[in-house]
This record gives C-alpha cells, structure tokens and sequence, in this order.
C-alpha cells in the first residue's frame, strides 16, 4: 500500500471495521461501518490519503486504538 500518510491498513468485513495506520503518528484508527464498497474503492485509489481524506475521515464514527 504506497502511501505518504497512510502505513497500512486492514478491514474486516463481518464488523465493517476499516484500521488505519498513519505514518506520522503510526498510530491506529478504528473506523465504523464502512461498507465493503468503499473499502474496495480504497484499495483501488491511487492516492489513497486523498481518497481516505474525501471518502472516509469525516464519514464514519471512528476510535483511536489504545493498543498502538
């Protein structure tokens, strides 16, 4: 996943869970119910801080996760 701003990420999709991990802070956000739509449109951008930045950051309840 090349990305400036993003590290990696995971999705799950029983829970519609989308993980982010971002390079400036390596830490992780839980974001919820995200479809798997979007998660597939994500995947597949190009510039995945802009489409994350456009599609998901003020879209979906998120959480920081305590454990990174």
């Amino acid at each position: 996943m090349p990305s400036t701003s993003i590290r990696k990420c995971e999705y799950d999709p029983e829970r519609e869970v989308l993980s982010v991990w971002f390079v400036a802070s390596g830490k992780r956000y839980d974001y919820e119910g995200v479809p798997a739509e979007v998660y597939a449109a994500f995947r597949a951008a190009f510039a995945k801080g802009r489409f994350f930045n456009e599609h998901i950051r003020e879209r979906f309840r998120y959480h920081l996760n305590p454990e990174e």
